[in-house]
């Protein structure tokens, strides 16, 4: 179609997305995106995925970002949808992930007459977009899906929202626009780089903390190894937005979650370098410990920003210091098949066992995934996506997003028994879509991190109301139940043997598993 055709501002706008590159739409739809709907009906080049729940949607949307670098579309129903898919939105923007999320709206003349779904959309989206626009005219639509598609992609990728009220949907106005020029990450100059480099040479004991797409790729890592071996330590953000990591793939330490631990840790370095990333900071506060969590005698300069091209900048930093990248290339003993009562080491040492190469790791499994992630450190190459906005989950819907950007890969999805209920409507978008993701649920029946929370924050001993607050007993979860009634196949396990073998027939099957282990 030629770009001055005119048509509704529904086509338009879904139209001038595909134009950008947009492949999926992530869907939760209502009477006000009937248009929308229609318009996706017409645009073959983008798929759409029925979503139950609006987290769902976005948490998909996010998985789909961090493995492919491109922004899916979200298709959201007035105010209330948008605030159902919220807390995956968190997440994302802490993931900097480029999403566009599309939200019907009343149409124009009928905002005003305060019918019960009436919200104020646009103070509702504003603390989580980078770029609001409003579409008030089909003419426009073309133009706000520009820009928004711009601003997602741009150096500080993150969410965008397009409000777009019926009638500019379903009115004939529309112009569709051409993909714009994609824009790159800015690089670091010299001169900070050979400031940097001075500091390093003049620390007693720096280290290097990272963040961002260095993460994800395997040349960096391997320039990080050598970082490593000069002398720098270096570490990770405790979540990161996604780690490559495996075999024979240098593996940084982790900033660690609890502040003590994080304060003393931290203690032993003159120097900490920032590199696409901030200065530490705990999750919250506790009474008499501190919330930066870097000591006062350390100093912290940065090498470069998130917004900027932080692989090039570590690229720099190795050469003005003389240093080549390290390959690791070293034979990994089979691991044994652990015996006795199972627990989360046991689980991780399983999953390393019959890890498919090239799999994908979605971790929302809170107080196991700390365990796993460390005993999975020499299974097959892999990606591990983390909770980086602290929202529990989003395991489940960023497993999805994840599958679908990289189908010829394995994806698997490990939560809570807790965290796994918050968007547990994914398992029937799973069945849907014929995803084969396998997922783990740890049913420990309790909030566990928060038993853990309550002591270290010192908020008193534990009555019978505060333990039935963080208690998922009475009545216990049936987690097989629950998925084969959304149409999952789904086994229950307690053994270290049982789930080897349950795990060894799942990567037989082309379909989503659920196996629930209980602790």
């Amino acid at each position: 179609m030629s770009k001055t055709e005119i048509k509704s501002g529904a086509n338009a706008l879904v139209e001038t997305l595909a134009n950008c590159g947009v492949t999926h739409c992530f869907a939760n739809p209502g009477t006000s995106e009937m248009h929308l709907v229609k318009a996706l009906d017409n645009e073959p080049r983008i798929k759409s995925v029925l979503c139950l729940f609006e987290g769902v949607a976005t948490g998909a949307a996010d998985g789909f970002a961090r493995m492919s670098g491109t922004p899916a579309m979200t298709l959201l129903h007035l105010g209330p949808g948008y605030g159902n898919a919220l807390a995956n939105i968190h997440n994302a923007m802490r993931a900097y992930s480029p999403m566009i999320n599309v939200i019907g709206d009343h149409a124009t003349y009928h905002r005003y007459l305060d019918a019960p779904l009436t919200s104020d959309i646009e103070t509702l989206v504003k603390p989580h977009s980078s770029y609001i626009g409003a579409v008030e005219t089909p003419a426009i639509a073309g133009d706000v899906a520009i820009k928004a598609y711009s601003k997602t992609i741009s150096q500080a990728a993150s969410p965008v929202s397009i409000i777009l009220p019926a009638d500019s949907a379903w009115g004939n106005d529309g112009i569709a626009h051409e993909k714009p020029a994609v824009p790159t990450s800015a690089n670091v100059g010299e001169k900070i780089i050979k400031t940097v480099v001075d500091a390093v040479k003049s620390a007693k004991s720096p280290a290097l903390l990272v963040g961002g797409d260095a993460l994800y790729d395997e040349n960096t890592i391997a320039i990080l190894g050598a970082i490593s071996e000069y002398g720098i330590r270096v570490l990770i953000d405790t979540f990161p937005a996604r780690q490559r990591r495996g075999k024979n793939i240098f593996h940084p330490d982790k900033m660690l979650y609890f502040a003590e631990m994080a304060v003393e840790d931290l203690q032993k370095h003159d120097l900490l370098v920032l590199a696409g990333t901030q200065s530490p900071v705990a999750f919250f506060a506790y009474p008499n410990t501190p919330s930066y969590l870097v000591p006062e005698a350390t100093k912290v300069i940065e090498l470069s920003s998130r917004q900027q091209n932080t692989k090039d900048a570590i690229k720099s930093l190795a050469n003005l210091l003389g240093l080549n990248a390290v390959k690791a290339d070293h034979e990994v003993a089979p691991i044994p098949l652990p015996d006795g009562k199972i627990n989360a080491y046991k689980i991780g040492k399983i999953l390393a066992r019959h890890l498919p190469n090239d799999a994908i790791i979605s971790d929302d499994a809170v107080t196991c995934g700390l365990p796993i992630y460390t005993e999975t450190r020499n299974a097959n190459t892999h990606d591990w996506l983390f909770l980086t906005g602290g929202a529990i989950g989003q395991g489940l819907s960023l497993a999805i997003g994840a599958q679908m950007a990289c189908p010829g890969r394995r994806t698997f999805a490990l939560l809570g028994d807790g965290a796994s209920m918050y968007n547990i409507q994914a398992l029937w978008t799973m069945v849907r879509e014929k995803l084969p993701i396998i997922t783990f649920i740890f049913a420990n029946r309790s909030y566990k991190i928060l038993n853990i929370e309550m002591e270290r924050t010192g908020a008193g001993a534990v009555g019978e109301t505060a333990r039935e607050m963080l208690s998922l007993e009475t009545p216990s979860l049936d987690f097989v139940k629950i998925a084969e009634g959304m149409g999952m196949r789904a086994e229950s396990v307690s053994a270290c043997d049982e789930l080897d073998n349950v795990l060894e027939h799942a990567l037989t099957l082309n379909e989503p598993i659920l196996i629930e282990i209980c602790l």
